[in-house]
């Protein structure tokens, strides 16, 4: 089933073949949460601000943010956040697994990363967010079945054969259109 049409710009970051990296330096309430949730990454200064805050308005999360919450934290954690609508930092967000790390700069921390991940090769990570995010809460049998499916043709294809060749010169890969660099 597809989310809702206000769910669909949130839901749409996981088809995207690429990371996408949310960064968090102040207040992160209501819809503007569930889209930080459903990037691959979260990087959060410790002292802003993240609720689930529908609850404060006797609503509840619609743009894809209880399958989100589902995927990070425990069922008890996402009702309470929920239910309650408490507001917690960044620095708890982190600690119970709704960010993925700290930074006093989230907006450097994030393109930091970018370019770490522009250095590899977008076919491999393309194939690893769609390996992760199909088969996380799957069984052995089927994660097994989907890693082999996602491996094969990154084993024979040319951006594979450009990271060997290049890994063995020592020198960095240039890879084939797929992924692009990130600018500033």
């Amino acid at each position: 089933m597809a989310p809702t049409p206000s769910g669909e710009a949130a839901w749409g970051f996981r088809r995207l073949p690429v990371p996408v990296i949310a960064a968090v330096s102040g207040h992160c309430p209501g819809g503007g949460l569930q889209i930080a949730l459903a990037a691959d990454f979260r990087i959060t200064r410790p002292d802003a601000t993240w609720s689930v805050l529908e609850g404060r308005w006797g609503i509840i999360p619609d743009m894809s943010g209880v399958q989100a919450l589902s995927e990070l934290v425990g069922i008890d954690v996402a009702k309470r956040l929920t239910m309650t609508a408490d507001k917690i930092t960044g620095a708890r967000a982190q600690q119970i697994g709704l960010a993925t790390e700290l930074a006093d700069d989230p907006v450097a921390a994030a393109f930091e990363l970018a370019d770490q991940l522009s250095a590899r090769s977008p076919d491999a990570l393309a194939a690893t967010k769609r390996l992760f995010d199909g088969t996380w809460n799957r069984s052995a049998r089927h994660t097994f079945a989907r890693e082999r499916w996602e491996q094969l043709p990154l084993l024979f294809g040319p951006n594979a054969r450009r990271a060997r060749e290049a890994n063995a010169r020592r020198e960095v890969p240039e890879y084939l259109p797929g992924g692009r660099k990130i600018t500033r």
